[in-house]
C-alpha cells in the first residue's frame, strides 16, 4: 500500500511519517529538503528559483511513486505529488512567483505525471493554524526557513483547504495538529493509530 501524508510547511508530516512507520513496519520515504539543491536560493528569491525548485519536487516525487508502486510493500510518503501542483505551484504563481509561461509549462508536465500514476491508498492531511506551524517551524530550526512569511503560509493553508474539500482521489484521514500533539502526547499518537486502522480495515 502507498500511505501519504499532506500538510503545510511545519505541520508535522516528517514526524508522523516516522511515527508510523515504526508502528506498523512500513518504509518511510521523506522529503528531500537538506537535499535539495534549490531551497535555500528560493526562500532568498522566490521569483528566480520558483520554476527550478518546483520541477526538482515534481521530479523526486514522480521518481518516488513508481518505485512504491514497484516495490512489495507499504511505505510512507512525506508529502504528495499532488500539492505540489494544486498548492506550491499554483499559489507561486498567483503571488506573481513564477510566470505564465513556466506554470503552464509545470501544468503539462505535472499532467503527464499523473496520469501514469495512482492515487495512493489513503491521504492522511494535517490541518494546522498558522501560530502552530510557526511555532513547530521555529522549534526545528532550519535557517533557511526563518524567512518564511506569514502571509505565505495563510495563502498555502487557504490552498489545502480547498484541495481537502474537493479530495476525490481516494480515502481520506484528516488530523488537527492544533488539538492532536501525536508528537509529544503518547495518548493522542495512539488515537492518531486507532483512527489509521479504521481508514485502513473500514471500521468505521
Amino acid at each position: 500500500m502507498h500511505i501519504a501524508i499532506a500538510g503545510n510547511i511545519g505541520s508535522g508530516k516528517t514526524s508522523l511519517a516516522g511515527l508510523l512507520a515504526k508502528h506498523y513496519g512500513w518504509e518511510p520515504h521523506y522529503e528531500e529538503v537538506d537535499e535539495n539543491p534549490y531551497l535555500a536560493d528560493f526562500y532568498e528569491d522566490m521569483k528566480r528559483w520558483s520554476f527550478n525548485l518546483q520541477v526538482y519536487f515534481l521530479n523526486s516525487r514522480f521518481s518516488q511513486i513508481v518505485k512504491f508502486r514497484q516495490a512489495e510493500k507499504t511505505v510512507v510518503q512525506d508529502r504528495t505529488i499532488y500539492e505540489d501542483a494544486y498548492i506550491f505551484a499554483t499559489n507561486l504563481y498567483d503571488m506573481g512567483l513564477m510566470s505564465e509561461r513556466d506554470f503552464k509549462n509545470y501544468l503539462s508536465l505535472f499532467e503527464l505525471m499523473t496520469s501514469l500514476i495512482q492515487p495512493p491508498d489513503l491521504l492522511i492531511y494535517l490541518r494546522a493554524s498558522v501560530p502552530t506551524l510557526v511555532r513547530q517551524i521555529e522549534l526545528r530550526g532550519r535557517p533557511y526557513e526563518a524567512t518564511i512569511r506569514l502571509d505565505y503560509l495563510k495563502r498555502l493553508n487557504e490552498r489545502y483547504e480547498g484541495w481537502m474539500m474537493n479530495y476525490k482521489e481516494g480515502n481520506l484521514l484528516t488530523i488537527s495538529v492544533d488539538e492532536i500533539d501525536f508528537v509529544n502526547d503518547p495518548s493522542a499518537l495512539s488515537l492518531v493509530f486507532d483512527k489509521v486502522d479504521a481508514k485502513l480495515h473500514g471500521l468505521f
